[in-house]
């Protein structure tokens, strides 16, 4: 039997390039497109306003199939990570994280990751392969269905008030009905993997994203974040300019060499350099720069002294991110104080500084953790579908 062609992995030139070959016009390519895209339909039956000959040809020649879900946690702050069947034996997982007036999905782009970033578990799973295009998209399509489906059942993906600084977690809440945005309102490429690593199925799934035709989302709600592979950022330019995370995490190429192997190929000022001309196409005016605090190593006022002064000629915001431990990693996370000192100098300095809330680190989906796990789980014979609620 001929394999189906898997229509999830098309952009919409590329299906109606397909649809071509079938003897169909264009419209029927864009009608199938919303159907998959917009109205998270799979079954070819189910498109109604599809002619029964075209139907039929689907059926014969096309499918419509995302990965599959073998676990689903969810946190107590409302935050759900999935975990991903994608064949042969390979993990990816993917997270969701609510906010009052969004909800954000972290999206994998590759099984597992080659950069070796001394502080994140996902290196130390190695690198295994490059998604393909339907397995990325597909992270988006399946969270959306599977969010509607929590809705449904009662269960939470907002926030139920807008996050104070009181010290007090957000309660998670129900779907408002008045409100007809579907669950993943931004995408950030922060999840398992260097996307500029997997540069082809990773801007074209975006391309998606970003089609009015399918998610319809704005480039500065789709934010891609690279460990600084210069030569992906400058072909990122030209292919889809989307809103830019840099994980920086070190002032100096010292410091960064000795806990971000790629700064040996691309040191900072070569990274800084690509970040300017970035800016010229930017969604935003600015650049987002991720520095995970690890005490001791990263966290003192002479490195905070040491990233304004590097930043200095870049419109820049600068998200602080506390360490997410996991096994045998010889890191500790800065504590609280030691980190609002070092916002302080960022700040007293003119620049935007954050510090991120960690979220659903009760169930190892914080920023740094995802995929410690994954190698043992999917060694076992047999794994189970589960929802489990935290």
């Amino acid at each position: 039997m001929t394999e189906k062609t898997n229509l999830l992995g098309f952009t919409l030139a590329a299906m109606t390039e397909w649809f071509a070959t079938l003897g169909e016009k264009p419209f029927r390519a864009k009608q199938v497109f919303r159907w998959i895209h917009q109205r998270g339909v799979a079954d070819f039956d189910a498109m109604t306003d599809l002619a029964k000959s075209l139907r039929a040809k689907l059926h014969e020649h096309a499918e419509v199939r995302a990965p599959e879900i073998l676990s689903e946690h969810r946190s107590a702050d409302g935050t759900v990570k999935w975990l991903f069947d994608v064949g042969v034996g390979n993990g990816i997982e993917t997270v969701f994280i609510p906010e009052y007036d969004r909800g954000t999905l972290c999206v994998s782009s590759q099984v597992g990751c080659a950069l070796d970033c001394k502080f994140c578990s996902t290196g130390r799973q190695g690198f295994n392969r490059d998604l393909g295009i339907a397995e990325i998209i597909g992270q988006v399509s399946v969270a959306n269905r599977r969010l509607e489906e929590m809705a449904r059942e009662g269960l939470a993906y907002r926030l139920a008030r807008k996050p104070e600084d009181d010290g007090v977690e957000p309660e998670p809440a129900g779907l408002d009905r008045t409100d007809e945005r579907r669950p993943v309102t931004n995408v950030v490429m922060m999840g398992m993997g260097e996307p500029l690593n997997n540069f082809v199925p990773v801007t074209d799934a975006m391309e998606i994203m970003l089609d009015d035709h399918a998610y319809g989302l704005s480039r500065r709600r789709v934010t891609l974040s690279t460990s600084g592979v210069v030569p992906g950022i400058r072909k990122l330019m030209e292919r889809l300019p989307v809103a830019l995370a840099v994980s920086l995490h070190a002032p100096n190429d010292e410091l960064r060499s000795s806990i971000m192997p790629i700064n040996n190929t691309y040191p900072i000022e070569t990274l800084m350099d690509a970040c300017r001309e970035y800016l010229a196409v930017a969604p935003r005016d600015f650049i987002t720069f991720e520095y995970v605090m690890l005490s001791g190593v990263n966290d003192s006022i002479a490195h905070a002294k040491q990233l304004v002064k590097l930043l200095s000629k870049i419109p820049s915001k600068v998200n602080l991110i506390p360490f997410n431990p996991f096994g045998d990693s010889g890191f500790v996370r800065t504590d609280m104080e030691a980190t609002r000192k070092f916002q302080s100098v960022l700040t007293d300095a003119g620049y935007i500084a954050t510090v991120r809330k960690t979220r659903g680190d009760d169930i190892d989906a914080a920023c740094g953790q995802l995929a410690g796990q994954v190698v043992n789980r999917m060694k076992k014979k047999t794994i189970k579908i589960h929802r489990e609620a935290a």
